[in-house]
């Protein structure tokens, strides 16, 4: 997606979940927004405290998979985050970071806020302020386009789950969950939730919920789906999601 100044809502992405593919794509870019229209110019310095702050970023973050930084000031000021996935070793979450900045300075030149997501984590920065405020504007879909044999039965399962790993999520410290529902005939369903940690208790389970009631726009009858904010994320599968690069 290159950079426009008029940045849609929600982008919807078909994408058919397989072994293959989970593997084939476990190192590209899910999606990334260019959100600012606003630019700066090459060897200015909000370009060099960028710089920094990707340098900083990829040092602060993978120790717990959460961080943020600010480096500048006043007009050239720069905030980032970057988000891990929970169960990402410390070297996996150091390589997707640094992979997520090089990415993004080329798929967003000169933007002077931008976001990019992987499986593996996510990478956020603008010249405007956003630590601890809800982003409801970057967000996206993904969902299995097959379906499930008995959707009725199914979608209430996992809003279920769903709901239930919301409240666990922002309950702990790490505002991260995963889980499992028995189905029955020796199947599961499984979920998973995460917030950013800029975010109070309150408003990562408002951002998470709000994520859950989004999900009939997309995944009604999915076997697979997930809605993806630059706050939070809620997604499930009929195969185990922790340990998957996908």
């Amino acid at each position: 997606m290159s950079c426009s100044k008029s940045i849609p809502l929600i982008t919807l992405f078909f994408f058919l979940f397989s072994p293959f593919l989970h593997v084939a794509n476990a190192a590209g870019p899910l999606n990334h927004f260019c959100f600012n229209p606003e630019t700066y110019t090459a060897n200015s310095p909000f370009g060099a405290n960028l710089n920094t702050l990707f340098n900083l970023l990829s040092v602060r973050v993978p120790p717990s998979g959460f961080g943020v930084a600010t480096t500048g000031k006043r007009y050239n000021k720069v905030n980032g985050l970057a988000l891990c996935r929970g169960d990402v070793s410390t070297t996996n979450c150091k390589t997707c970071v640094a992979d997520a900045s090089k990415k993004l300075r080329n798929l967003c030149p000169y933007s002077k806020g931008a976001i990019i997501w992987y499986d593996n984590c996510l990478l956020k920065y603008s010249g405007i302020y956003f630590f601890g405020r809800l982003d409801n504007q970057n967000k996206f879909y993904k969902w299995n386009v097959n379906e499930v044999e008995n959707p009725k039965a199914f979608n209430p399962k996992v809003k279920e789950l769903l709901s239930s790993l919301s409240y666990n999520a922002s309950t702990t410290t790490k505002f991260y969950a995963t889980g499992d529902l028995y189905l029955g005939a020796h199947k599961k369903l499984y979920g998973l939730a995460q917030c950013t940690r800029d975010l109070s208790s309150d408003n990562c389970k408002k951002c998470l919920d709000g994520a859950i009631r989004e999900l009939p726009n997309c995944c009604t009858g999915k076997r697979g789906g997930r809605v993806v904010g630059g706050s939070c994320n809620v997604r499930f599968e009929l195969y185990p999601i922790v340990g998957s690069n996908a």
